[in-house]
């Protein structure tokens, strides 16, 4: 069944944005819903910085996500940005080396005073979806971020301090771990404040974010590459952007998806759908044809029966709702290659 709470119309064209409290970016700052002047001019160079921060070696994440920021900041410059992390780093490293013992414990809390008492970094609770949370430039200006613009930071600073930290890909939630030495790894909140989760805490924490229903697997604490980090930051930016209303920037960070793993077929469809929904009929043609045509064939199905995913996640629970979206699509696709014919 289609999600409430967004999903494409079958009988017009429309996305269905249900509930969406706006009032969380108000006073942001930056204008949202309006034209946005040469955007996709700025993609190539987006695209290029992103890709080459992503292939670079290293672990390091600050540049890829820098780069998504050229969505709202076509100047930013991303390098006082990133000598400025350097800076921190050398001082994050001085305070961990003042730890007496090797413990992985006592240098994970000397990184977490340095970058939540000394730096005051904090999660953004009263305005979690204002959009500057997710860009790494305000997050380091403002200290404010989400659990995951936040563990960028933290990652950055513990790997320039010698502090050994992997991502964690939880859902909903998006944490740090410390792999032990001896004994069990360290599990790191980074947007309340560095604080340690055991494994009955994650539970907790799942059930909050998924519900009561939802089963733990320690494989939900599994290591998350730079490109799943990354891809992670996208969809939430992708997802709030579509909340409101944003579609020439929820289209931009689609390009960008879709350049970082161009197999996404479920970006290809939301780009398609996004184009359709701001009149660029041919781009949401080609869009949606190539989605049916790299959608898995059921040997007993249709193309107008195929199941897959709703178009845009339920942005209340965080998890996806299965639907059956292809006819719906497909009606969509034989409606613009009319409207595409009418303009020839």
């Amino acid at each position: 069944m289609a999600s409430s709470k967004s999903r494409w119309s079958s009988s017009q064209r429309s996305l269905e944005v249900d509930g969406s409290d706006l009032s969380a970016v108000e006073g942001a700052g930056i204008l949202y819903n309006r034209f946005v002047p040469h955007l996709q001019a700025r993609l190539p160079r987006a695209i290029d910085e992103l890709l080459a921060a992503l292939n670079a070696p290293g672990d390091a994440l600050a540049p890829a996500a820098l780069a998504i920021a050229r969505v709202e900041y076509p100047a930013l410059d991303p390098s006082p940005y990133l000598q400025h992390i350097d800076r921190l780093g050398e001082a994050a490293a001085a305070r961990v080396g003042r730890c007496t013992a090797e413990r992985t414990e006592e240098r994970i809390a000397a990184l977490s005073a340095y970058v939540y008492e000394e730096l005051a970094f904090s999660g953004n609770r009263d305005r979690y979806e204002d959009p500057r949370n997710s860009f790494l430039n305000e997050v380091i200006d403002r200290r404010l971020g989400i659990p995951i613009s936040l563990a960028v930071i933290y990652l950055e600073l513990g790997r320039r301090a010698g502090v050994g930290l992997e991502g964690v890909n939880f859902p909903g939630h998006f944490l740090v771990r410390a792999p032990a030495v001896e004994g069990d790894d360290i599990i790191i909140d980074p947007f309340h404040a560095g604080a340690l989760l055991s494994e009955i805490d994650c539970r907790h924490l799942l059930r909050q974010q998924i519900g009561e229903d939802a089963a733990f697997d320690p494989a939900l604490l599994a290591t998350a590459t730079r490109q799943q980090i990354i891809v992670r930051m996208l969809v939430n930016l992708k997802r709030l952007y579509v909340r409101m209303r944003s579609f020439p920037q929820a289209r931009f960070i689609a390009d960008l998806l879709l350049a970082v793993d161009p197999s996404a077929i479920g970006e290809l469809r939301d780009r398609g759908l996004l184009a359709y929904h701001m009149d660029d009929f041919a781009s949401a043609l080609r869009d949606l044809e190539q989605y049916l045509r790299m959608m898995p064939k059921p040997e007993t199905e249709s193309p107008d029966a195929r199941e897959e995913a709703t178009v845009f996640e339920d942005e209340q629970d965080g998890h996806s709702e299965e639907a059956s979206e292809s006819s719906q699509i497909w009606e969509h696709v034989k409606t613009l290659r009319r409207r595409v014919a009418g303009f020839n």
